[in-house]
């Protein structure tokens, strides 16, 4: 049973629901003490096997071929790497040299997301650039500085006039038309093939400034600086190749499976270096060892309430990045993680990575050579909403009335 997804009612023992000892005095005092999850890896020498490990070579080649599908084509890769290139040139120039662009003051242009990580997932063509504003980031600014970029680009591009179509046609000249798209976040630039997500943000004293008929959404430019922190990390510790390999995998089963939709990229990141790095010989473990501790490490409750979970280094304080997830959440995301386990521990792997079959295995009994498999249930049942004062009491009043 999953710990601490008590659903109704409270702690079993002399407690008054106010929370207080029965016969009064004071509340004893109890340290909050997260619990560590059972993690094989962490305590291998105590469970030594009592036979040789398994030949592991056929999932480790089925974990890196689906990586491959995952990975983008070098076509892909070439397009969104040349429209980075021209856009963070543009933005960097305007930090440097603002002249001729009066409607905002730029601070820094920092690449962030996925493409930065070098985790961009085959089909999604899209990177994030992030543009720190020095001063307030008004609608207005926003909308200038994405029609100044976009006329900007448009003049590096080769355009659908500049060359005649059977010119264009014989040299294989692509046709471009760069476009770009206002949302509540900054702005996009596509061009066809790849698209450059531009996110706004402000330095960290005008958060305290911002007013919301004028400004962008505060929580939004709050998330937007914790995004290059997050960058600035996974730069300094998450470019093992065996980290890579592990989030594109996890971020595949998270797009497949919808108990596992609720891990953010974030999250993600920070579990596969956990998984790859973190062990007793502190050297990185392979693909298959590292795709099935992560698969132990959820089924075993690592993002449930109460567990020690991993801790965000890029905030101070104690946050664990799982609190992020309701416990409705939590709750899906470690009996999904049990049945997949399951499912992988009878030689399933190949209908995990999407390879053969499709998600019923999650939802739906299966069977494996002779061993059947049922889906985990959930263990948390969500509390009734309390009821307000004002609709009790009319409660009570109809039933006197009655």
């Amino acid at each position: 049973m999953r710990p601490n997804m008590r659903g109704r009612g409270g702690m079993r023992g002399g407690m008054r629901p106010g929370g207080r000892p029965f016969g009064g005095g004071p509340m004893p005092f109890r340290p909050f003490i997260p619990h560590i999850p059972f993690d094989l890896v962490q305590c291998e020498n105590a469970f030594p096997r009592a036979k040789p490990a398994p030949d592991e070579k056929a999932m480790t080649d089925a974990l890196l071929k689906r990586h491959t599908d995952l990975t983008p084509s070098s076509s892909e890769q070439a397009s969104i790497l040349a429209l980075v290139t021209k856009v963070q040139g543009i933005l960097d120039n305007l930090v440097i040299a603002p002249a001729g662009f009066e409607a905002a003051t730029l601070e820094e242009v920092r690449q962030v997301g996925s493409f930065k990580k070098g985790t961009m997932m085959a089909g999604k063509n899209v990177a994030d650039i992030i543009v720190m504003f020095k001063t307030l980031p008004t609608k207005e600014a926003v909308h200038a500085l994405a029609t100044k970029v976009t006329e900007e680009l448009k003049a590096l591009e080769p355009q659908e006039d500049a060359v005649p179509p059977r010119k264009r046609v014989a040299q294989n000249t692509p046709k471009t038309v760069v476009k770009m798209l206002d949302n509540e976040s900054g702005f996009d630039i596509t061009n066809g093939e790849a698209t450059v997500q531009c996110l706004i943000t402000t330095i960290p004293p005008n958060l305290k400034k911002l007013e919301a008929e004028l400004h962008l959404d505060y929580v939004m430019m709050n998330g937007r600086l914790a995004a290059i922190r997050h960058a600035r990390w996974f730069e300094e510790n998450g470019q093992h190749s065996s980290v890579k390999v592990l989030i594109r995998l996890l971020r595949d089963l998270k797009n497949r499976f919808d108990g596992l939709s609720f891990l953010t990229p974030w999250i993600i990141d920070l579990l596969s270096h956990y998984a790859v790095v973190n062990n007793p010989t502190r050297q990185p473990l392979p693909i298959n060892q590292a795709f099935k501790r992560a698969l132990q490490m959820l089924a075993a409750g690592f993002f449930l309430p109460g567990s020690v979970g991993i801790k965000d280094p890029c905030e101070q304080g104690a946050h664990r990045v799982h609190t992020v997830m309701t416990l409705e959440q939590q709750d899906q995301v470690c009996f999904t993680s049990q049945t997949l386990l399951r499912v992988l521990s009878h030689g399933g792997y190949k209908q995990i990575l999407g390879m053969e079959g499709n998600a019923s295995i999650a939802t739906e009994m299966s069977v494996w050579e002779g061993v059947v498999v049922t889906p985990s249930d959930k263990a948390y049942e969500k509390p009734p909403e309390k009821k307000d004062e004002q609709e009790e009491e009319m409660e009570e009043d109809g039933g006197e009335a009655n």
